[in-house]
């Protein structure tokens, strides 16, 4: 079944703003999975395990506000996890889902564990994708050496291999799996080049906390999640330590924990063996 793109109005205290998203499988499925980018990227990522999950569930990709299809916000002091629940929330009404089932790439991933905490959460089901209750203040400086300073590109090539430096972490990709990342992330300006897209705004937060120069750990929220959790490791990743994956597994809702090797931060859920971890976990 065709993708379908729609835009849902949300709220933030400097106005209304619009959120895309794209919506896979049957429009009528009670069964409805939710899956969420990470800091930089879009809901396109998900392209691949929509497809391959479409079957099961009515899949809905948003990008979340200020990057992809949707808007900017006028106060760039809301990009962050309470806004963004906010406006999931409105997303779910808009959906009419009771209950989800949610993947999290790292920002998506902290937006998912934030809604599993809350009481009465929709989320019934919840797979973190390289993420979890601490961030390392290595990883934090390492992303804001490039979140909001993306240069402009003459061409969508220039803009790929850009991408493969900074995204090298994503692990050995197919020339179709970069150029997809590469194509629905960025947007051409109107004097002509390419660019990122994304409002380099949500560096300005990121960077406030990049300043502390600490681990972030929100262990309270993570504890909080009663429902069946899975998390994905890229076996090298910088943001998720193997500490705090082990301690994921024994604290909380008990994670199970999958490691892909060759990769870092954070995998990218385009290739079979990982569309296929994630799937048994979800549908089996």
């Amino acid at each position: 079944m065709a993708m379908r793109q729609k835009t849902v109005q949300c709220l933030s205290p400097a106005g209304l703003h619009d959120m895309a998203y794209v919506e896979w499988g049957d429009p009528a499925n009670r069964k409805l999975l939710v899956c969420v980018h990470g800091l930089t990227r879009c809901g396109r990522d998900f392209d691949f395990l929509a497809q391959a999950l479409a079957d099961e569930y009515r899949v809905v990709c948003p990008d979340v506000v200020g990057r992809g299809r949707s808007a900017w916000l006028r106060d760039k002091t809301y990009y962050a996890i309470p806004q963004y629940c906010a406006d999931m929330v409105t997303l779910l009404a808009r959906v009419d889902a009771e209950t989800v089932h949610w993947v999290g790439t790292s920002m998506g991933g902290l937006i998912g564990m934030a809604l599993a905490a809350q009481q009465d959460t929709p989320i019934s089901r919840l797979v973190l994708n390289d993420v979890g209750p601490v961030i390392t203040a290595a990883s934090i400086a390492r992303i804001g050496e490039y979140v909001g300073k993306a240069p402009r590109f003459a061409s969508v090539e220039q803009a790929e291999a850009f991408l493969r430096v900074v995204s090298a972490p994503f692990g050995a990709l197919s020339d179709r799996e970069w150029r997809h990342l590469t194509v629905h992330a960025l947007r051409q300006s109107a004097d002509g080049p390419w660019e990122m897209a994304y409002d380099p705004g949500i560096a300005e937060p990121f960077r406030a906390a990049m300043g502390e120069g600490k681990d972030i750990e929100l262990w309270p929220l993570y504890e909080a999640i009663r429902c069946p959790t899975l998390l994905v490791r890229g076996a090298e990743s910088d943001l998720l330590t193997v500490e705090t994956a082990r301690q994921m597994a024994g604290r909380g809702p008990r994670a199970s924990v999958v490691e892909i090797p060759g990769v870092g931060h954070a995998p990218v859920l385009m290739q079979p063996d990982q569309i296929s971890i994630v799937r048994d976990f979800l549908v089996g």
